[in-house]
């Protein structure tokens, strides 16, 4: 008798605790009717969640606030009107524009396809397009290329310091380095236009701007042909946008815009290293006119402390 008694109350302990779970539902059940009292009465109802069509206005105030972000400071897109680059870029093409590293001082590069604002109207005479609102609205918020803006895109040539010349039929020379452009320039154009126009050029660009060309040479309205504006060809840095770094549509031609092997030439970079030369030199010679004033003032202090009437010997 004595031995049934642990097993009884096992028993009682396991009806116990099945009449515990059980109980739980009706409780919760009979407070969310409202008939439990005490605590249990005042548990807080959960949240009904918001309705889709109420959040749907605050997901598409972020994502334009996000994409007007990333047009301003990251990247944007820009459709390609002309054939002036081609085979690189074709009519109708869409690239994607760094705007970020100008942000952290970086200067366009030889042998990048930069896109730019009009100068000095460059532009003068090419039919305008016209967006209706719709059009106007995306293209603000960097969801479609800018239709208003009167920009360019070019490769960069020569950049501040560097000398650029073009005779005959070429090739195209930089710092007295021929270039072979192969890679890039439209099969059946020579690297220079043998006109009158300004096909056939030497010049020095300027700390500041750039040089900027074609890859259609000989359908390519760009610094050769503009000389006669008030930058002389030449492109303002601060007017760059950015770099072209991808070309994102159509489909098929997705692909990056790396910078030729051509711009690697041997030699290539001496006028730009001259000129950094210069720039730096004033601090160089700041510093080799520091040491021995410092070098003069501490001796003279050590000779005012000693009394010394010879210097006294630095160590």
């Amino acid at each position: 008798m004595d031995e049934a008694d642990p097993a009884a109350g096992g028993a009682v302990s396991s009806g116990s605790d099945a009449q515990e779970i059980e109980d739980g539902p009706v409780t919760d059940e009979r407070n969310r009717a409202g008939g439990g009292s005490g605590s249990g009465g005042a548990a807080a109802q959960p949240k009904k969640p918001r309705s889709f069509w109420k959040e749907l206005p605050i997901l598409i105030g972020i994502a334009l606030v996000l994409a007007l972000l990333i047009k301003t400071f990251l990247v944007q897109a820009f459709s390609i009107p002309s054939d002036s680059m081609q085979n690189t870029l074709q009519q109708g093409d869409r690239v994607l524009v760094d705007k970020l590293t100008p942000w952290f001082g970086s200067k366009p590069e030889r042998g990048e396809v930069v896109v730019f604002h009009d100068p000095d109207d460059w532009l003068a005479g090419e039919p305008t397009a016209t967006p209706n609102a719709l059009q106007k609205v995306l293209s603000w918020i960097g969801l479609m290329p800018s239709a208003e803006e009167k920009d360019l895109i070019k490769r960069v040539i020569g950049v501040g310091g560097d000398t650029v010349s073009c005779k005959g039929t070429g090739p195209l020379m930089v710092n007295g380095k021929a270039l072979n452009e192969t890679d890039y320039v439209y099969a059946g154009n020579t690297p220079c236009s043998q006109d009158d126009q300004g096909g056939q050029f030497t010049v020095k660009v300027p700390k500041g701007y750039i040089w900027v060309m074609g890859d259609h040479r000989q359908n390519s309205r760009d610094s050769r042909y503009n000389q006669n504006d008030k930058n002389h060809g030449m492109v303002p840095v601060d007017k760059v946008v950015g770099r072209a770094i991808v070309k994102a549509w159509p489909i098929n031609r997705w692909g990056t815009l790396p910078i030729p092997d051509a711009f690697d030439t041997p030699g290539i970079d001496k006028q730009s290293a001259a000129s950094a030369a210069l720039t730096v030199a004033p601090e160089g010679i700041a510093l080799v006119g520091v040491v021995p004033l410092a070098l003069w003032r501490r001796r003279r202090s050590i000779v005012v402390r000693t009394g010394a009437e010879e210097p006294a010997k630095i160590s």
